[in-house]
């Protein structure tokens, strides 16, 4: 496990190093496991030629609305596959699933004609609402949904709760490790999502970090430590959320049965 964390967290550790060492440093060649000379300067040249706080805004924006859209309607679907029982449902998640196997590049002239039609071409919510729902989260959902003693909801029933007032006073106060499993893996997906926002956002007061890292490369050329500088900016705050919400994070797939 020790030799496995290694290799995994190694690319952060090299990244880290390139975005804190001088140019000259840099261009000299050689492998070195740490900065020669620690700088700032790769940080205030992204800050000083982008609109680095801007696309820093918009990220956080898409990825937080749209999350919070899919943890609730991941929620109440899941919700509807666990404990009710309508003609076709066993079909529907089906299909639902099998949606996985589909890369979403398939979909992208579909989506983009769709977002089109709807006016929403270039705004926010051509980012955020055609991942407003998850095949994978459904089925989490429901899974962990499951998992949940029958007898309360049974006893809610009894006592003439409805639905509603079951899913917002039983389950979703028992979800709380579901929650944080679907909003932390929506984050992820939506944060480092980069071919949707780069079709659906034209202006560049709109883009996202991921897109705003392409038009760095392109102005930059082979300045690694500024390239770098602005990846470690982009992936530093899923790696704060992921240490803050692990323990939730390993409780909601264990719960939900999945290994």
């Amino acid at each position: 496990m020790l030799l496995a964390a290694v290799v995994i967290l190694f690319p952060l550790y090299w990244m880290a190093v390139v975005a804190f060492s001088s140019r000259s440093s840099l261009s000299g060649g050689g492998f070195r496991l740490w900065p020669e000379q620690t700088t700032l300067d790769n940080f205030r040249r992204v800050f000083d030629s982008f609109p680095v706080l801007t696309w820093f805004g918009n990220s956080l924006a898409i990825a937080l609305v749209t999350s919070v859209i899919i943890v609730l309607v991941n929620l109440l679907a899941g919700y509807a596959f666990a404990h009710l029982r309508f003609p076709g449902s066993g079909v529907l998640l089906l299909v639902a699933l099998s949606t996985l196997m589909l890369p979403v590049q398939v979909i992208m002239v579909g989506l983009f004609r769709l977002v089109t039609d709807l006016g929403l071409y270039g705004s926010y919510w051509a980012v955020i609402l055609p991942t407003a729902a998850s095949a994978f989260g459904v089925f989490l959902a429901r899974q962990f949904i499951l998992t949940i003693p029958r007898e309360l909801i049974e006893a809610a029933r009894i006592d003439g709760a409805s639905h509603l007032q079951i899913f917002w006073r039983i389950v979703l106060p028992l979800s709380r490790p579901l929650i944080a499993v679907l909003f932390f893996m929506s984050m992820l997906q939506t944060w480092n999502d980069f071919a949707w926002p780069l079709i659906a956002l034209r202006e560049n007061a709109l883009y996202t970090l991921p897109v705003g890292l392409l038009f760095l490369q392109g102005q930059f050329g082979p300045d690694f430590g500024a390239t770098m500088a602005f990846a470690l900016i982009t992936v530093a705050p899923m790696v704060l959320v992921f240490l803050l919400a692990q323990r939730w994070f390993v409780q909601g797939f264990s719960r939900s049965g999945l290994r």
